[in-house]
């Protein structure tokens, strides 16, 4: 390897984020790819769409064993009894125990079934999506976000973020990533320090090309796709009123963006209230709240999701579409130097 601090160590060979043969992707061939579309602007050509098929992510069907799960009639059952009890041990139990038949819903054939219809305690109950998500993977894969971020990712992502072309949105997260709590910023205009870290990653994988009908859009742009802030005064079912679109986001409530009192999960109009009232905890709950209800993400957020998705939470690592821009991030931030405390 000619240069092994630019090496992916998740791929097989370290550098098929600079071309793979076996696929023909990579920045040398999305390159080239830039360039002939350029030339030959005016002819018929397919945009890339990062929402093709890949053998992996939220929608792929996995199979998974979990013990007691109730079916039939003893499953409606639970399912009658989860819409009355005000019990939360016995809802987290019957949702455990109707875990199957809810995958086997969201992931069967059309997906018209309305889950949050026919499981309407996701709106009541802070903790379901994390509790769908660890029975589908496991305790390991659901706490790695809130174990590595603090601690590595997001010192890593302020240094990288501050070698992107300076803009006055993006010195106002770095300086709001980088401030302790209570700092003297701007509280209104300024999520905190976890959001602002997050946001900074979201200016490292920016939103990929729309094709050529479809105008680009920023990574600015792209932030209220993730997270919309919400004035704790203002009504919440007006916000879903007007809501467009039907990839799920985070709805920031709170009187100001840097002391958020509640975030929720925006999905078809309706609320799912985040058991975490930090960023980085609702940003995880955001992330497997797709996983859980099968939901593709949105176009703009795919590299952002496909970064953490691959790279923090270890899910689907060689098998996910990547491009070549995520692949690329995460050979600099895992080869950065460790620095040594005594």
């Amino acid at each position: 390897m000619l240069f092994p601090s630019l090496k992916d160590p998740y791929s097989k060979k370290g550098y098929e984020h600079f071309y793979d043969a076996a696929s023909n992707t990579g920045y040398i061939s999305w390159r080239l790819k830039t360039v002939q579309r350029k030339i030959r602007r005016g002819s018929a050509l397919p945009p890339n769409s990062p929402t093709d098929f890949s053998p992996g992510g939220p929608n792929f069907q996995r199979t998974v064993n979990v013990e007691r799960q109730l079916d039939g009639d003893a499953c409606q059952e639970a399912m009658s009894l989860l819409n009355h009890t005000t019990d939360n041990s016995l809802i987290f139990q019957k949702m455990r125990e109707t875990f199957q038949h809810r995958q086997k819903l969201v992931n069967g054939p059309g997906r018209s079934v309305d889950i949050l219809s026919s499981f309407p305690r996701f709106l009541d109950t802070k903790g379901l999506v994390d509790q769908d998500f660890t029975l589908l993977f496991d305790g390991d894969t659901s706490s790695r976000l809130l174990q590595k971020w603090d601690l590595f990712f997001k010192p890593n992502v302020i240094k990288e973020a501050k070698r992107l072309t300076s803009t006055p949105e993006l010195r106002r997260l770095v300086q709001s990533a980088e401030s302790p709590p209570g700092s003297d910023l701007d509280e209104a205009k300024t999520y905190d320090q976890e959001m602002a870290s997050l946001l900074l990653l979201l200016h490292l994988l920016p939103p990929p090309p729309g094709g050529l009908k479809s105008p680009k859009m920023c990574a600015c742009d792209a932030v209220e796709r993730l997270v919309v802030f919400h004035k704790s005064c203002c009504s919440l079912e007006e916000h879903l009123r007007n809501q467009q679109g039907w990839q799920p986001y985070l709805l920031a409530v709170g009187r100001q963006k840097s002391k958020i009192e509640s975030f929720y999960i925006t999905m078809d109009k309706r609320l799912i209230p985040c058991k975490a009232n930090r960023s980085l905890g609702a940003c995880d709950e955001l992330l497997k709240a797709h996983f859980v209800f099968n939901l593709s993400y949105d176009v703009a957020l795919v590299n952002f999701y496909t970064f953490l998705q691959t790279t923090v939470y270890n899910i689907d690592v060689g098998k996910m579409k990547e491009s070549p821009r995520v692949k690329d991030l995460r050979a600099r931030l895992l080869n950065q130097p460790v620095a040594l405390t005594l």
